[in-house]
This record gives C-alpha cells, sequence and structure tokens, in this order.
C-alpha cells in the first residue's frame, strides 16, 4: 500500500465525499496528527503513520454519517477558549457569544461581587465565558446532565475558573432561597417535530425542544426567575429567530420591564431581556 501523505489523505476521494463540508477533512487530519490546519498547509509532503491515516478515514467516515465535528475531535472554539464537548452536551454556536456580550454590558467590570447564573449550562461556555470576563462575580452554572456537569467542571479546571459553582437540577431548583444580579440561559427552545430536529439529531434532545412551540422552557424560566432576582436584576434569554415577540410577549406578561430582543450578526432576532422592577 502507497505511504500516504498529508496531501494524499486530503485529495483522497472519502476526504472529497460531497456530504462533507470543505474544511472538515482538515479540521480531522489536523485533530488526528495534533496540528494546527496552517501545519498541514506548510507540510504537505509530510508522511502520515498508517495508524494516523486510518483514524482519519475513520473520522471522515463518521463524519460523512452525520456526527458533528466538534463531537468527533472533542473539542469547540467559543468566546476566547477551546471548550471540552461531547454528546453530553449542546454543540456551543457562534450566536450565543450575543448572550454573552449582552449579559457582561449589563455587568460593569468595576461590579462588587455580582452574582450571575447560567441556566443549562451544557459545557459551561456562558458561565465560563462570564466567570472569565468578571472576575469579581460569583457564577452558578446549573443543568440537569450530571454528565454535562462533568464536561462543564472539567472545562472550568481547564481554564483555572475558580469563581464558578456547578449545581445538578432543573432550571431555577438549586438556586432556592437565593438571588442574582443576571440570570442567563440558553434553553431548548425548538419545536416538537420540528424537521431541523433530524439535523441535530446527534446532539442532547432535551437540550433542543422543549413543547409543542419549543418555549416551554422559556414559560417555566420566566415564571421562576423573579424570586431569584435582586431588584433591577436581569433575565436574558437565548431563543429562535423567530421567537422574539413571543418571548417579549411572556417577559411583559410576567411583569418585566425594559423588555426588548436584540439581533444576531445575521440579523435575526437572538436574545430577549427584561429587568426586574425595584
Amino acid at each position: 500500500m502507497p505511504v500516504a501523505t498529508v496531501q494524499s489523505l486530503l485529495q483522497a476521494p472519502d476526504a472529497r465525499d460531497p456530504a462533507l463540508d470543505a474544511a472538515d477533512a482538515e479540521l480531522l487530519l489536523a485533530h488526528v496528527l495534533g496540528r494546527s490546519r496552517s501545519w498541514l498547509y506548510a507540510h504537505r509532503d509530510d508522511q502520515v503513520e498508517a495508524v494516523d491515516a486510518e483514524r482519519f478515514r475513520a473520522l471522515l467516515a463518521r463524519r460523512a454519517a452525520g456526527e458533528p465535528v466538534a463531537y468527533l475531535t472533542g473539542r469547540r472554539g467559543f468566546w476566547s477558549f477551546d471548550l471540552r464537548v461531547t454528546p453530553d452536551t449542546l454543540i456551543p454556536r457562534p450566536e450565543t457569544e450575543l448572550l454573552v456580550e449582552l449579559a457582561l454590558a449589563r455587568i460593569p467590570p468595576e461590579a462588587t461581587a455580582p452574582r450571575l447564573a447560567d441556566l443549562g449550562t451544557g459545557s459551561g461556555a456562558i458561565a465560563l465565558a462570564l466567570a472569565h470576563e468578571r472576575r469579581r462575580a460569583r457564577v452558578i452554572a446549573v443543568d440537569l446532565s450530571p454528565g454535562a456537569l462533568e464536561v462543564a467542571r472539567g472545562n472550568a479546571s481547564e481554564l483555572g475558573l475558580v469563581n464558578v459553582e456547578f449545581r445538578q437540577g432543573d432550571w431555577l431548583a438549586p438556586l432556592a432561597g437565593e438571588r442574582f444580579d443576571l440570570i442567563a440561559s440558553n434553553p431548548p427552545y425548538i419545536a416538537e417535530g420540528d424537521p431541523h430536529l433530524d439535523d441535530l439529531r446527534h446532539e442532547p434532545a432535551p437540550a433542543l425542544s422543549s413543547g409543542r412551540d419549543g418555549l416551554d422552557a422559556i414559560r417555566t424560566i420566566v415564571r421562576e426567575a423573579p424570586a431569584h432576582l435582586l431588584p433591577g436584576g436581569w433575565l436574558l434569554l437565548e431563543h429562535g429567530w423567530d421567537q422574539g415577540e413571543a418571548v417579549r410577549d411572556i417577559l411583559d406578561a410576567a411583569g418585566f420591564s425594559e423588555v426588548r430582543t436584540d439581533r444576531d450578526l445575521e440579523d435575526r432576532d437572538r436574545v430577549s431581556s427584561g429587568r426586574w422592577p425595584g
């Protein structure tokens, strides 16, 4: 069997499968070799060990079958981090960085010991970004999944963040008797039966779908949040591009003030927020 090189592996038919995005093969080969994609460009003629070539081909086959690159490599970039992810966690998306930006805008750097909460933390992406940018804050990250919390704790340890605490439970239940300056969440918001769920079949279903219209989790959070917000505290919720008006109505009906929806980089409704009066 001919010796494989970086270039021959990337030019092989399985690496050019129409089911793969252009960058998928490069990302997977870089992962197998423990190198960067830029290294691949500079070392096209380098030989690749047979065992690594086989690992690469096996990953390509799994990717062509629909398994996300993030699960195949076990990593995903978010904010300024490279986070570990597993099938126990939702894969962090770039649009969720808007939620982080909006939360940080409401918690100034000079704030003294603000209390923040992230509901449905998954890999810890939101909580860890807030804890990193607001070192004086105490951040509580909640998730129902023990597997997700294990991943999130590991990410916090890798990043050396000690101002974040992880608790297991359903939405605000683990926060009994506590109040916060800000509560943020990227809850499930896809309607049950939505055809897009098939494209996301490898990700944890409870983190994706919530009720017939996708808003059950958001209704629960909005209903329970006032008991856990300090006067003037903020609630921020990520949601689908077509749910801004509905989420604003839910916040208005619950008594929140300064209700608004912010749009993502593609000019789509993405994060709705409200402030608890006082």
